[in-house]
């Protein structure tokens, strides 16, 4: 039996989530010890959420108008981990003087303040979310968040143009 394209392409962004997830984890945060700062969690709760809706839509299999709400759920929640990473990647490049001060963690903000307040808080970001620990090829952990993002909206797009440009015989 074989796996249509449609299906690849759901499998693919949920196990891509989870190799995000296992990298943010297992790498940056238990072996080199980086703790993440707000809008970085932000960043990770949009690529859980981004999985959990990939693997559901895989598990259904849609046709046409599934296909489509999958598509757009999905090229939303892209959208909003661009716009949390673009935050992110701006507060790194503030020049020294114009850094936000630390503020606290995510948790104590949730407890202590109403989610939306709580969310503004986040967005404004803090002096740790300026820090920049990690690079590669010249990219920080949010520059490479943009371009994960990027791709995810990119899959969400062929998704709901129903996947013409990766079939083999597309008329």
């Amino acid at each position: 039996m074989q796996i249509d394209t449609q299906r690849k392409l759901l499998l693919s962004g949920f196990l891509g989530s989870c190799f995000l997830m296992l990298t943010a984890l297992g790498y940056f945060q238990y072996y080199l010890q980086l703790e993440p700062c707000p809008l970085c969690i932000m960043q990770r709760i949009v690529v859980m959420g981004l999985g959990l809706v990939f693997l559901f839509a895989a598990i259904h299999n849609p046709e046409s108008m599934g296909r489509r709400i999958y598509a757009s759920l999905l090229a939303v929640i892209a959208i909003i981990g661009l716009a949390i990473a673009g935050r992110h990647v701006w507060i790194q490049n503030l020049p020294a003087d114009q850094v936000p001060e630390c503020g606290p963690g995510l948790d104590y903000l949730l407890e202590v303040f109403p989610l939306t307040k709580a969310l503004t808080m986040v967005f404004q970001g803090s002096g740790e979310c300026a820090e920049v620990l990690w690079k590669f090829l010249g990219l920080t952990i949010p520059g490479w968040m943009l371009v994960v993002f990027s791709a995810y909206l990119i899959a969400a797009l062929l998704l709901f143009l129903n996947l013409k440009v990766w079939q083999k015989n597309p008329l």
